[in-house]
């Protein structure tokens, strides 16, 4: 581990060192209990790129930031203002959350006052290490940790929306219940709200603008890195393994107009270019990550290190992951793969792509290492069509034999029906149209592409029939994912059938999981699916190429039945060393069955 920068204590001094080659000169900022200030002059570091400062105390519990002293040059990159109190980068723990203000964004604008101030910590004791707690072609939870706890009735109050709360003995017996593999946490790093929120009286609740990289948001973990470890030693000893959604695309400092709250102040290299200058954009959160940049590789190792030596978490999803490989076109031997590859920490830890972004060729399902999974849009669209009625039981198939277009015979797919992005499983049953409203876009954002239908009536109804065929439709499609071969994922609630009210864009919306309101029944048949499946899961990892595919009447199916859309549905049979396994699947039955 570089263990090098930040703030570190060790024999009775604390040493604080920092990137920012191009500074004219660094200030350590040191803040008393009362906020009052005091500002020591570092020096550059022999490497020239660093610059350092060593105190004669162990200053565990210090608040501390820093000031750069240079041009401001924003068209140059260059964002040097010594009235910016900035964060560093490699800090662990802060004193409270990031509060959007224009003063972020003005030249010679005051911001200490403004931005959280690190935390110097102790040294933190090592997570022993061991393999991670997950097994491929497991059931993968993705967990907004605040609203997923926040109205939870068996956790106390006041640990209700952090994640304290996920080791707590009735979530976790919630989570075994439907045999979670591993929850993944959607973003607990320390993030702000998008400049546009605060005007409209909202907020951002799903954390994907990071500022502080390898700091827990102060919100979602109060007690920063020992509260992490502590749920997650809480979840291994269930069985249950932890993955984090980490943002590494675009951070919160935003467009050339943004703010100048961490690299930016230090280092805007750490931010893409083009050629002539102008930031590049391919998040569509107004910057991007440089990973040709080779120090912005190590920082983001860094806080993959961190996290697994600390914490002794098992892996991580990567949000708009094709931007750690671009240069500025994808490259699938971008260095991040070989220095992940080839790390004591991180080789044998979980590694899952979101394998799409805005930029050029962004769509990469099917190019990441061969040893890292990967979210499968394809899965959610062609299932959706099948069962609202528009796509031929050819797509279908392919989907559940574990998407060998795409992947080969590895099977690498994470096939999921809904995540945080999109409709849930209930609301894509319940909603043609987007309803996202409450956002204050006038219903612009999120997509207007969801392969939903209505069942009859747009959103709420009190018919009995539609409810039925609902209902019917969310467990065609349940058993439809639970029946498929590859790692699977859910989104938590969809399990007894939480809704947004058709909002596919959720992001700036506090919707706590209503416990009250859960549907047993279908939570009931989620776990009987997930059983199944847990006691068969080598049945999911690879797909049987001998087996026999028949018509929902037995008959082989012929060539033409494979794509008139009008065929219901299919039998595939094939054999096990426990004897043959029948899946059915029946379009107009709305009904998924496996036997064997």
């Amino acid at each position: 581990m570089s263990a090098d920068l930040g703030a570190i204590v060790s024999d009775g001094m604390t040493r604080f060192r920092v990137r920012a080659p191009r500074a004219d000169a660094l200030m350590l900022c040191l803040f008393d209990k009362d906020g009052k200030e005091t500002r020591h002059d570092m020096a550059r570091d022999e490497d020239g790129e660093h610059w350092v400062l060593e105190l004669p105390e162990d200053m565990t519990g210090q608040l501390y930031g820093y000031r750069a002293r240079g041009e401001w040059a924003p068209e140059k990159g260059l964002w040097f203002d010594e009235a910016k109190l900035l964060v560093d980068p490699h800090a662990t723990q802060l004193d409270r959350r990031f509060k959007a203000d224009k003063a972020l964004t003005e030249h010679g604008a005051e911001t200490g006052h403004l931005v959280p101030r690190a935390i110097v910590m102790r040294e933190y004791e090592g997570f022993p290490k061991k393999a991670p707690v997950f097994d491929r072609g497991g059931l993968i939870y993705e967990v907004n940790v605040r609203a997923f706890t926040l109205q939870h009735p068996d956790v106390p109050e006041d640990i209700r929306g952090t994640i304290a709360a996920m080791a707590h003995p009735a979530v976790i017996a919630h989570l075994q219940k439907i045999g979670v593999s591993a929850v993944e946490f959607m973003p607990v790093i320390a993030w702000m709200d998008e400049p546009h929120l605060g005007p409209l009286g909202l907020a951002n609740h799903w954390g994907y603008n990071p500022v502080a990289l390898m700091a827990l948001d102060p919100g979602l973990c109060p007690g920063g890195v020992r509260e992490l470890r502590k749920t997650v030693e809480a979840l291994h000893e269930a069985g249950i393994g932890v993955l984090l959604d980490l943002v590494f695309n675009h951070t919160g400092e935003g467009d050339a107009t943004g703010n100048v709250i961490c690299l930016r102040g230090l280092d805007d290299t750490a931010y893409a270019r083009s050629e002539d200058g102008v930031m590049l954009n391919d998040s569509g959160c107004g910057n991007t990550v440089d990973f040709g940049q080779e120090w912005v590789r190590e920082l983001a190792l860094d806080t993959m290190r961190h996290f697994v030596a600390r914490c002794g978490i098992d892996g991580f999803r990567f949000d708009l992951a094709p931007i750690m490989a671009r240069s500025p076109g994808f490259d699938p031997e971008a260095p991040i793969f070989a220095a992940i590859a080839e790390d004591e920490w991180l080789q044998d830890r979980v590694m899952i792509a979101e394998p799409w972004d805005i930029g050029p060729g962004g769509y990469q399902v099917g190019n990441f290492p061969s040893t890292w999974l990967e979210w499968n849009d394809r899965f959610r669209d062609d299932v959706r069509r099948f069962w609202r009625g528009d796509a031929d039981i050819s797509a279908l198939a392919t989907r559940i034999a574990g998407s060998s277009d795409l992947f080969g015979k590895d099977c690498r797919s994470v096939n999921f029906l809904a995540a945080h992005d999109g409709f849930t499983i209930a609301d894509t049953v319940a909603y043609e149209e987007r309803h996202n409203e409450a956002n204050g876009e006038d219903n612009r954002d999120g997509h207007s592409d969801n392969n939903s239908w209505n069942n009859g009536a747009e959103g709420p109804t009190d018919d009995p029939e539609i409810l039925a065929r609902r209902a019917a439709d969310i467990r065609a499609l349940l058993g439809t994912l639970f029946a498929s071969t590859g790692t699977i994922m859910l989104t938590a609630g969809d399990e007894f059938a939480r809704t947004q009210g058709g909002n596919n864009n959720a992001y700036c919306q506090d919707m706590p999981i209503d416990w009250g309101g859960r549907d047993i029944e279908l939570e009931d048949h989620v776990a009987a699916l997930s059983r199944y499946r847990a006691e068969r899961l080598s049945d999911f990892l690879t797909f049987p190429e001998d087996g026999r595919w028949l018509s929902l009447g037995g008959e082989p199916l012929g060539d033409g039945e494979w794509q008139d859309p009008a065929t219901a549905g299919f039998v595939h049979e094939y054999d096990t060393e426990r004897g043959q396994v029948t899946l059915r699947i029946d379009r107009n039955e709305r009904k998924v069955s496996r036997e064997g």
